[in-house]
């Protein structure tokens, strides 16, 4: 259990970030497996189609370098030897006496291809300099990937460029072979591009955006149910239910379970009310009935009877704790009320506290105690008039139960932002420092102990004190109720003031 309650909750966010970098890194790594295979697989490719150009160059090497007759004429019979289908060769020759890439014309090609489309790839051949190490030492065997379309668009790649130098001038065998030929590999183009692998990125793609959107919309509808407590909780979520905010069918069930558990905590926060107004008058009547007994039989007893007047006294004063006790109780009963179902409707705070102010300046006056107030208009808030009467008559009790005469109680009402606060300022002794959280604890209160007897009372016992320590306590639970706070702090020159913050309609 102690393990259980100390579980840190775990949020979705923290979950969508690790899906989202699997997401990425699953492709990512396959991505690069896959493209070191296919390099692999292309090195091989490539040495294969290198070798075979390397032997047409050698079986035509003997033909080229002879010199009478010249091999021109016939060199596109010679070539016929050495193509296929898949095979297409061309021979480029630059003279002896003549240099540079630009001195290189093709003089034969089979299959054959016309003269256009030779020159267009004699210019690409030199515009992706391809010929520059050919033309420099016309030694050696160049390998080839190139991709390329030609003007009638068909696409080849050259896969070999293989010199042969002669008396003549210096020969150059170029191999290409039809893209069809290399139909299952990334040869001449970026692996990324191949079809394969765009239609596994796009099926990827898919599923990773569905995976996703599940993941939100049950998010989604965790922060709608979250949003709907917040407006249950402040009052303004009216005809709303958790089963009409649902959009998953699997949470239908949660939902119905949350409506039921908002039906019971209402139905609950009702019968309290019920319970503790019908005990309250249940008590109210016999109190009031012994009450009024005790009338007669202190009219019969003389002063000088000290026993039966004690007795009376004791009497008296039990009734009147008696009395204090119930309502003490019903308080406390409508305050848990407030607690599990508090009644949100929107209240003018400004005109309460006026009417409120009015009404305590008799009492304040019979007090010789001064009445202040500074009101913003029109300050509206969301709770209930009784409920918010309840906080301020608690406040304002305690402010005059501990004013001496002459002081001054200091009521200011004002928006601060999206919240009103009200401040409630005495001249009173204030509050130990360590006591200023615990004054809102249940049965806590810091008066002094009035003696159980004195000589203005005979030595009879004294009247019970009215300040249960429950007070103070009710503010902070029917504050907390309505979504806002209050505390205590000492005024640097003396006194107590009460803070209360409470949010504003928006």
């Amino acid at each position: 259990m102690a393990r259980r309650a100390g579980r840190r909750p775990r949020s979705l966010v923290s979950k969508l970030v690790l899906l989202v970098i699997v997401f990425i890194a699953v492709p990512v790594a396959l991505y690069h497996t896959f493209l070191q295979a296919e390099l692999e697989r292309r090195a091989l490719l490539i040495s294969n189609v290198q070798e075979q150009g390397r032997l047409v160059a050698v079986g035509l090497e003997p033909f080229l370098k002879q010199t009478d007759p010249s091999p021109l004429p016939t060199l596109g019979n010679e070539l016929q030897r050495f193509a296929s289908t898949n095979t297409r060769i061309r021979v480029l020759f630059r003279p002896a006496d003549q240099s540079g890439v630009s001195n290189f014309f093709y003089v034969a090609a089979v299959p054959t291809v016309p003269t256009a489309i030779l020159e267009y790839e004699r210019e690409e051949l030199m515009r992706q300099g391809i010929l520059d190490s050919v033309a420099v030492t016309c030694t050696g065997n160049l390998p080839l990937a190139n991709r390329y379309r030609d003007p009638e668009g068909r696409e080849e790649v050259l896969t070999s460029i293989t010199p042969v130098l002669s008396e003549l001038g210096c020969w150059a065998i170029i191999i290409s072979h039809p893209i069809e030929s290399f139909l299952g590999t990334s040869l001449g183009q970026p692996y990324w591009m191949r079809f394969e692998v765009r239609m596994a990125a796009g099926i990827y793609l898919i599923m990773a955006a569905l995976t996703l959107i599940v993941f939100l919309s049950i998010r989604r509808s965790v922060l709608r149910f979250r949003r709907l407590a917040r407006d249950l909780r402040t009052g303004a979520a009216a005809g709303k239910s958790f089963a009409s905010q649902n959009e998953i069918a699997e949470l239908a069930g949660a939902a119905e379970e949350f409506d039921r558990l908002v039906k019971s905590l209402r139905a609950s926060a009702e019968a309290i009310r019920h319970a503790a107004e019908d005990n309250a008058h249940a008590y109210k009547t016999p109190i009031a009935i012994m009450r009024q007994s005790l009338e007669p039989l202190k009219r019969i007893v003389t002063p000088e009877d000290n026993r039966s007047r004690r007795a009376i006294d004791v009497l008296e004063t039990s009734i009147e704790r008696l009395d204090q006790l119930v309502s003490t109780s019903r308080r406390m009963d409508e305050a848990m009320a407030e607690l599990v179902d508090p009644p949100r409707q929107k209240v003018n705070l400004s005109r309460l506290v006026h009417r409120m102010m009015v009404a305590y300046g008799n009492l304040m006056a019979g007090h010789g105690l001064h009445l202040v107030t500074t009101l913003d208009d029109d300050v509206i808030v969301r709770a209930s008039e009784d409920l918010l009467e309840t906080v301020v008559e608690n406040i304002l009790d305690n402010s005059v139960s501990l004013s001496p005469p002459g002081g001054q109680i200091t009521v200011s009402l004002r928006r601060n932002g999206r919240v009103a606060e009200l401040v409630v300022r005495d001249q009173g002794p204030g509050v130990p420092p360590e006591d200023l959280d615990r004054i809102f604890e249940r049965r806590f209160t810091s008066r002094p102990a009035r003696p159980p007897g004195g000589a203005e009372s005979g030595g009879l016992p004294s009247k019970p004190s009215l300040h249960a320590g429950i007070g103070l306590w009710i503010v902070r639970r029917n504050v907390e109720a309505v979504g806002g706070w209050v505390r205590a702090e000492n005024a640097p020159n003396g006194g107590l003031i009460m803070r209360l913050s409470l949010p504003l309609v928006a």
